[in-house]
């Protein structure tokens, strides 16, 4: 007997492992919190699939997505990252994610762990959803707009509303797993 899951994942080994395993499980360690925000500020205007297949080695290339190391990168260590077939060579993005990493730890300074600054925006706590259709969740919501503004104040970059929102499910601080989806229960 198969599983039903949301249809997104398809049948792709890869995905079906993301979304059977990671997507929408509750994430509130700083430095994965911070690692998830710079993907998916990399995947922007590309599928999720091709950051899936890239994301070991950009873990090797930025440090671990430690961002004490990623906030000192320099032009010759920016200049390595964009000859990095590992990674999505564009230099805007490997530039928000140096940018990210000196603005994390401005956070960090002024209001403490990114967990709790981040999970704020949903009251602590994951906020179960409970869509029956793909077309039903939403690109964006008021929290998200929220916690894009937030974020872009403290120098933030590549982190818009919908790029928040697709973070904040798969951070967990959604339950967007549609309802037929075995992973919704799992979560709920």
């Amino acid at each position: 007997m198969s599983l039903e899951r949301c249809d997104w994942c398809g049948n792709n080994p890869l995905y079906v492992r993301y979304h059977d395993e990671e997507w929408g499980v509750p994430v509130r360690d700083d430095r994965a919190l911070f690692e998830m925000l710079v993907l998916d500020g990399a995947q922007a205007g590309l599928s999720w699939l091709t950051i899936l297949r890239k994301r070991d080695h950009y873990r090797r290339a930025f440090d671990g997505f430690d961002p004490e190391l990623v906030a000192c990168y320099d032009d010759r260590r920016i200049a390595q990252l964009l000859a990095d077939l590992g990674i999505v060579r564009n230099r805007l993005k490997i530039a928000a994610a140096v940018n990210n990493a000196k603005a994390y730890l401005t956070l960090r300074d002024r209001h403490g762990a990114l967990g709790p600054f981040l999970w704020r925006y949903v009251g602590g706590a994951p906020r179960q959803n409970a869509w029956k259709s793909l077309a039903e969740v939403p690109a964006k919501t008021p929290e998200a707009e929220l916690m894009s503004r937030d974020l872009k104040r403290l120098g933030f970059s590549f982190v818009g509303p919908t790029i928040c929102y697709a973070f904040m499910q798969a951070a967990g601080m959604v339950n967007d797993h549609l309802t037929g989806c075995f992973r919704h229960r799992e979560l709920a």
